[in-house]
């Protein structure tokens, strides 16, 4: 089975070319991805606009960049698969509708997929996880931790009550001054940072629901920058990378309590999971990952982290989404609407609701 994916729910405009083998797992052909990390950074975060035009431009050359690296033409490909929500609307139209066209053109089925479902189904393709497993999600709009029992049934376990992890590493970074993205700013000056010289809260350890709250730590980071700044309104390097040496240590904790309260969870809800898996683009920071790692071998499970380049968005974990979803029967009809919300949990794209797809 050969399906294309197409996303372009945020700022990366990619495509990729996944072939299904004989044996279940997957292969990936080609994995383009352009991003637009340039276009944004003058205004500190994504404008939604901005994003959409970029999206608009470049979305056909990426396209015809993935199909050529695999070496296949559209119509070799057995299903069309975009992403159609959740995200920034302007740039959901622009993939959903490349895809409808591209599908109506080739006579071939399309497949609408939860953004969030893709990356949920990531550690299958890369790693071959088997259900039930425990996903911690953390990217810049999304914090969750969700227990994956199959393709289409998810049931969440926790979310965050304001900010996601990523969007709070962006916002702490521009307290202190740094360049957009944040998160690799951040995690840049930490290094040489010390992660104890300040003492910033841990909001929600130890409650019982393994949910996540990071306003208060963000607003944390605010008063100590206020702080430290001289007369021009500047920290010094030496503050920067302890400031952000303590924010991302408190960030860690957080995140590994959270998970150790999921964990729990799960195994009184689920039976024993087979993995603690980190999808979305945080996963790719280090000291979670070296946190995490320790907190799921405290539990008794393995950790598992796709390779960088597929945990922030992409457009293979699209198309195994989409080949997960075809080899079920499941396809979705060309007046599919696009999402700019559509939450990963109980109902919300189960296999045969009525709700994403009928049956091929």
């Amino acid at each position: 089975m050969l399906v294309l994916g197409i996303e372009t729910t945020c700022d990366e405009t990619a495509a990729a070319v996944v072939r299904v083998e004989k044996d279940g797992r997957g292969t990936i052909l080609s994995n383009v991805v352009r991003a637009q990390i340039e276009d944004h950074a003058p205004y500190g975060g994504v404008v939604p606009e901005i994003a959409a035009r970029a999206h608009v431009e470049v979305v056909d050359r990426v396209v015809l960049e993935a199909l050529d690296q695999a070496g296949m033409r559209a119509s070799d490909m057995d299903a069309i698969a975009s992403a159609a929500g959740p995200g920034l609307i302007g740039g959901v139209l622009v993939g959903l509708t490349t895809a409808k066209a591209m599908a109506l053109v080739t006579g071939k089925p399309l497949i609408a997929v939860n953004h969030l479902e893709a990356h949920a189904l990531t550690a299958r393709l890369t790693d071959n996880v088997a259900f039930p497993y425990l996903l911690l999600l953390v990217s810049g709009g999304h914090t969750q931790l969700l227990a994956v029992t199959g393709v289409g049934a998810y049931a969440k376990l926790g979310t965050t009550i304001d900010d996601a992890i990523g969007e709070a590493f962006d916002k702490a970074a521009k307290l202190m001054g740094l360049p957009y993205p944040g998160g690799p700013e951040i995690e840049q000056r930490a290094l040489v940072g010390n992660p104890a010289r300040f003492a910033l809260p841990r909001p929600l350890a130890g409650r019982p629901e393994p949910d996540f709250s990071l306003s208060g730590l963000k607003t944390a980071v605010r008063i100590e920058a206020e702080r430290l700044m001289d007369d021009s309104g500047n920290l010094s390097e030496t503050d920067v990378a302890d400031l952000s040496a303590s924010f991302q240590q408190a960030v860690a904790d957080v995140v590994a309590d959270r998970s150790r309260v999921a964990i729990r969870l799960f195994r009184q809800r689920f039976g024993e999971p087979t993995a603690l898996v980190v999808a979305g683009g945080v996963g790719a920071n280090q000291t979670l990952k070296r946190v995490l790692a320790e907190t799921a071998a405290s539990m008794g499970l393995a950790l598992v982290v796709p390779p960088p380049k597929l945990c922030t968005d992409n457009g293979a974990m699209i198309a195994w989404a989409g080949a997960e979803r075809f080899r079920l029967g499941f396809t979705d009809p060309l007046d599919t609407a696009p999402r700019a919300r559509w939450p990963l949990d109980a109902g919300s794209v189960t296999i045969g609701s009525g709700r994403l797809g009928a049956k091929a």
